[in-house]
């Protein structure tokens, strides 16, 4: 029989005790954002499924410990989790790299990638990895720094392409579309 699989509140309680970030459930209630009735019901629920036992220190004070089988689940999750983040980052890769030719295909040689996330870092291996001729690639903090005749990537959340886009790409609206 499998374990009823964790619920993200379940998973995040199991790492803030995981880490010793919650010494009591006021603590605990405060790392989640809950109520203190909402953190006593899911101490007790991670104890009923065994991912977690409380100790009494004294009359008011407890403790609260991953058994191994709560560090086993967090370690399966934790796995599971980068696995798909792994998986994710794959796909935004396909996508930028079918971007990529497509603008290639229709003339794009000039290339102005703004913004300094990690989208940043993966458009630059993307672009370097396709090994196209011709391209010049130039990274920028800010939109007036975008050259004439090149195609501004905009690989930040804080800036919205202008009114007149020609010549703009917002990635992140352009990689949330739905390609099926």
């Amino acid at each position: 029989m499998t374990p009823e699989p964790l619920n993200e509140r379940e998973f995040e309680l199991i790492n803030i005790i995981g880490k010793s970030l919650g010494s009591n459930q006021r603590d605990l209630s405060q790392h989640l954002n809950l109520s203190l009735g909402q953190t006593n019901m899911l101490i007790r629920r991670l104890v009923s499924k065994g991912y977690i036992r409380i100790t009494q220190l004294n009359q008011k004070k407890m403790s609260y410990l991953l058994t191994p089988k709560g560090i086993s689940e967090k370690f399966r999750k934790s796995i599971k989790y980068t696995v798909n983040t792994i998986n994710s980052i794959g796909l935004i890769k396909s996508r930028l790299e079918s971007l990529i030719k497509d603008l290639y295909a229709k003339g794009v040689r000039d290339f102005d990638i703004l913004g300094e996330s990690d989208l940043v870092i993966l458009v630059e291996m993307v672009l370097e990895n396709l090994h196209l001729p011709d391209v010049s690639v130039h990274k920028m903090n800010h939109i007036d720094q975008k050259r004439n005749g090149a195609v501004l990537l905009i690989a930040t959340e804080q800036i919205t392409p202008s009114e007149n886009n020609n010549g703009q790409i917002n990635l992140i609206e352009e990689l949330a579309k739905d390609r099926f």
